[in-house]
């Protein structure tokens, strides 16, 4: 009796669920999209319609593009045991069942055990390692699915052992295929009802869904069942009850994920690229998505120091303005001062010359530390014993403020860590420190000059990471 019950329970979730699960594709022919992993002859379809998927996967890729969907697929068609876990509610005590049931089905039945762990990077290292011994013996093949990164979020011993495929988000057409067919489906959608879908509503649903299969199908459900039926009985869905539907655009930006990091480098590279419609591009997006005005504005500065720098020494003072502007108003109106703040370094003048400092840093990385040279030491406390600041000369007392005098270590005079730029107001630095350089050389016998190369963009990364450490 209870088996009876429990079955009517199933059959009336099923038809329950939100539109978005009932019509989830049950084989590969009713899958949309995907089609540089799944089409016709690709080694991921070859592998499932052959049921020879013995390496393990990872589907990776933004919500709504069919990873659970594509697992579903392979679970209906293989002839193997299919396990789902969620990462999100399962531990290491759920994954030692299931370890233990696919260890005795092999034992027993000589069956196999195909283990889909959903969202597999919110495991922690602990419990992805538990995984590997058991991919690695065949106990089960593995299918993980991440919206992250699997090179960053899952263990390096993990993914050496898989094949990482990514799904990306559905074209135009694909998501409207995927609306028509929910239209019209008797058994799953709506193909029982009376419904007239406006072109430009479609249209306009389609847009906005960017892509995302389950935003889409989710609008047209809000929209067919929040609608009332007209005197003859048809649900008329028109662009304005699409809009209601859907109202705002789904912006994939997990603050902790790939979509936080790559729209903040597309922010600060459009910038620092001087393309300030690019810049207020990404800028908004950030800030539709929910994102810390603060952490944008610390990156403005960041960059004004190092992209802009002595091109235009304003550059620092606006971006660092902006930033106390915005603590004193707060949104939305401090949006103001971060489009201000943006535009202005987008259209200044660029110069990285202030990444002269990591070549000094590696300079002393190479070679050591050297002690100071005796006249510039502290004359304050061991002058009179130890001659310290002894026949230093004080620029200020000669004409120019400016007198020649050794300021490195004896064994680097004539070395050159800072090459100005020939932009905004550093050019007109070059001419008066080559004067400076070339009375130095001369009052010290400096015959030997080395201009230090400008470091590569990965060079500085490396010196940044050893600051940090």
């Amino acid at each position: 009796m209870s088996d009876l019950f429990d079955h009517a329970m199933r059959e009336r979730m099923k038809q329950e669920a939100p539109l978005a699960a009932r019509m989830r594709p049950r084989t590969l022919q009713e899958y949309i999209g995907q089609e540089h992993i799944i089409g016709e002859g690709k080694l991921l379809r070859r592998a499932i319609e052959a049921d020879r998927l013995f390496s393990s996967i990872i589907l990776w890729g933004p919500p709504g593009t069919g990873k659970t969907t594509l697992a579903q697929v392979i679970a209906n068609t293989t002839r193997s045991r299919f396990v789902t876990i969620s990462a999100i509610l399962a531990g290491k005590a759920d994954l030692r069942v299931a370890i233990d049931e696919a260890l005795e089905r092999r034992k027993l039945h000589n069956e196999r055990t195909i283990l889909f762990v959903d969202e597999v990077h919110r495991w922690n290292k602990a419990q992805q390692d538990a995984l590997l011994p058991h991919v690695e013996n065949g106990t089960f093949t593995l299918i993980g699915a991440t919206t992250e990164n699997p090179y960053f979020e899952v263990i390096k011993a993990l993914i050496s052992r898989s094949r990482v495929f990514q799904l990306r988000n559905l074209n135009p057409t694909e998501t409207g295929i995927l609306l028509d067919r929910a239209l019209a489906d008797t058994e799953r959608g709506y193909g029982n009802r009376k419904v007239i879908f406006d072109a430009d509503a479609r249209a306009h649903l389609i847009e906005v869904a960017s892509g995302d299969a389950r935003n889409a199908l989710n609008a047209i459900e809000l929209a067919v069942e929040s609608t009332p039926p007209d005197a003859d009985g048809a649900i008329h869905i028109t662009l304005d009850v699409a809009q209601e539907s859907i109202q705002r655009r789904a912006v994939l930006y997990d603050k902790d994920g790939d979509a936080h990091y790559d729209t903040i480098s597309a922010f600060i590279k459009s910038v620092r690229g001087s393309d300030p419609d690019a810049a207020l591009y990404w800028l908004a997006k950030m800030l539709y998505a929910g994102e810390d005005p603060k952490f944008i504005l610390r990156r403005l500065i960041i960059l004004a120091g190092e992209d802009i720098g002595l091109a235009d020494p304003l550059g620092l003072v606006v971006a660092n303005s902006a930033a106390q502007a915005f603590d004193y108003i707060g949104l939305p109106e401090g949006i103001y001062p971060i489009v201000e703040a943006t535009l202005y370094l987008a259209t200044a003048p660029k110069s990285n010359s202030a990444g002269a400092y990591f070549k000094a840093m590696k300079k002393i990385e190479e070679e050591g530390q050297v002690s100071v040279p005796r006249h510039l030491m502290d004359g304050n406390r061991d002058a009179a014993a130890m001659g310290h600041g002894k026949d230093y000369v004080y620029p200020h007392e000669h004409e120019g403020h400016f007198t020649p005098q050794q300021y490195l270590p004896k064994r680097l005079l004539g070395t050159y860590f800072y090459s100005p730029s020939q932009e905004g107001y550093e050019s007109q630095v070059t001419a008066r420190l080559e004067r400076w350089r070339e009375a130095q050389r001369k009052a010290l016998g400096i015959t030997k000059v080395e201009n230090i190369p400008a470091m590569s963009e990965e060079q500085i990364q490396e010196m940044k990471r050893k600051i940090k450490q």
